[in-house]
């Protein structure tokens, strides 16, 4: 087949960085453009990211010469040569929100990093493996922007991916209250030890707005379609805290349910060790051949060793015992740059093309 022609928009941040290294070879898809502010635009991609590369392998070569266009100015140009964009800016929500509709508009495709649409009733929030139902709310979308097939699709917030998909399949014994402490990565700030070195031997207790997104942005992946709108789950409580930690990469979840039926250890083990979605239904190129993994020592996962399980895009878990208040707790684990970030859009986008929302048009 005709590999799809992306462009990564927000090419030189940290985000976009993984999006370049994880799509180097990739089986469906092919950068042909990237995208950044008016500083960067008229630079070669090397010139532009200048000393900030921060992936451990070098910038791959097809794309160390391309010239970077301006995010905004060369809208329509981008939008005119590509099958749909990754878009992972570094602007406030209101300029992303804009963008987002404009290249939408442009009838192209837009797979988002950002947070500025995750509320948006009919804009899909979409962990793969969990609601790929809810890519049916793309019609109703476009009909709202008056498109054929330009849409938005975001992923959600990298931590949620920590303790979520852990807790999307045991729904079916009625999950009422979860309380989840989250304990992020360095790199969830765009940063290095390198960049900031405060946090070496540091812990930051408080990182601006994860704890909203921690408790709410779960209700939507929970949700139900009704009338064009993703409908909020109301019969869940989600409550958070969320601290920095001294870890480059790999986002760790201790968390704490109660359910209407209280499921025995064993089986959610079992339940865990069993649950295939979408993705491996449809063996999409990204997605890892089991998703949830659990491990029995219970000195593991640790971030070091199991962030980068199944190429950073499987979900490591441990832990998993009764509770003397909730019903009972764990410990997970993910890839916050890559299934949490990059890794994540771009297994949602493979899904999106596999059911025949982005059209390949042979650019």
């Amino acid at each position: 087949m005709n590999k799809y022609k992306v462009a990564i928009i927000g090419a030189t941040g940290m985000v976009g960085q993984r999006f370049i290294s994880l799509l180097e070879n990739h089986k469906w898809f092919d950068i042909v453009i990237v995208a950044a502010s008016s500083r960067s635009a008229q630079k070669k991609y090397c010139e532009a990211v200048g000393g900030r590369w921060s992936m451990p392998t070098p910038i791959p070569p097809a794309i160390n010469d391309m010239m970077v266009y301006d995010a905004v100015a060369d809208a329509e140009t981008i939008a005119e040569q590509v099958d749909f964009v990754f878009c992972a800016v570094d602007m406030n929500k209101d300029e992303t929100k804009a963008l987002e509709e404009r290249y939408a508009k442009l009838e192209c495709p837009v797979i988002s990093n950002n947070s500025a649409h995750r509320s948006t009733p009919d804009v899909p929030m979409i962990i793969p493996e969990l609601n790929s139902n809810h890519v049916k709310v793309i019609d109703f979308q476009r009909r709202r922007l008056g498109t054929k097939t330009g849409f938005i699709a975001v992923k959600s917030n990298c931590s949620l991916q920590s303790y979520v998909p852990a807790l999307y399949p045991l729904n079916k014994f009625g999950l009422q209250d979860v309380l989840c402490c989250t304990y992020q990565a360095i790199s969830g700030a765009g940063k290095t030890f390198e960049t900031w070195p405060e946090m070496i031997d540091n812990v930051i207790p408080y990182i601006g707005g994860e704890e909203e997104k921690s408790e709410n942005e779960p209700l939507k992946i929970f949700g139900t379609i009704e009338n064009g709108k993703i409908i909020n789950n109301k019969s869940l409580c989600f409550t958070s805290q969320c601290v920095r930690v001294p870890v480059s990469d790999g986002h760790l979840a201790t968390v704490f349910a109660r359910f209407k039926v209280k499921p025995e250890i064993k089986e959610i083990i079992q339940i865990w060790e069993n649950f295939k979605g979408r993705p491996q239904q449809l063996n999409l190129p990204s997605a890892p051949k089991q998703f949830l993994h659990y491990f029995d020592d219970n000195s593991f996962p640790q971030t070091k060793s199991e962030r980068n399980l199944e190429g950073g895009m499987a979900i490591s878990l441990g832990r998993l015992r009764h509770d003397n208040q909730y019903d009972i707790k764990f410990v997970g684990l993910s890839h916050n740059t890559i299934r949490g970030a990059a890794g994540g859009a771009i297994l949602m986008a493979e899904l999106l093309c596999a059911e025949d929302y982005i059209p390949n048009s042979g650019k």
